[in-house]
């Protein structure tokens, strides 16, 4: 049970592990830095979805907590495999692999998203050529 102590500026949730995210490319995470340079890179209202998918991302302690997080995150295949997306709008969609050297995976041979706890953002992309 997660309890919540309280002090004058708010309530405080106890520290725990998060999700670490780094970036593939520079501009990338130059863009993503601020909200001016989030929505001339990528318009106000995808900006504006792209921010609560890093937030969610920032917010969870593996990459399994992300399984029923709005905007779907699911590993791809084919040329994709071994990374991840999450949708953004229409086929646009923030494409990110785990960070861990090597990789954790299952018993089956796919990556154990109970023990990603370390992501790097590659692309914000419509990957679909739509």
């Amino acid at each position: 049970m997660l309890s919540l102590s309280y002090n004058p500026k708010g309530y405080i949730m106890p520290w725990r592990h998060t999700i670490n995210i780094s970036w593939l490319d520079r501009k990338l995470e130059k863009s993503c830095s601020s909200d001016k340079s989030g929505q001339r890179r990528f318009g106000a209202d995808d900006w504006k979805l792209i921010k609560r998918r890093l937030a969610s991302l920032a917010a969870a302690p593996t990459l399994m907590d992300m399984d029923g997080v709005p905007g779907r995150c699911h590993p791809l295949s084919a040329d994709r495999s071994g990374q991840f997306a999450v949708h953004v709008s229409g086929a646009y969609r923030l494409v990110f692999a785990p960070d861990h050297d090597p990789v954790p995976v299952r018993d089956d041979g796919g990556i154990d998203t109970s023990h990603v706890t370390r992501i790097v953002i590659a692309e914000v992309v419509n990957y679909h050529g739509h």
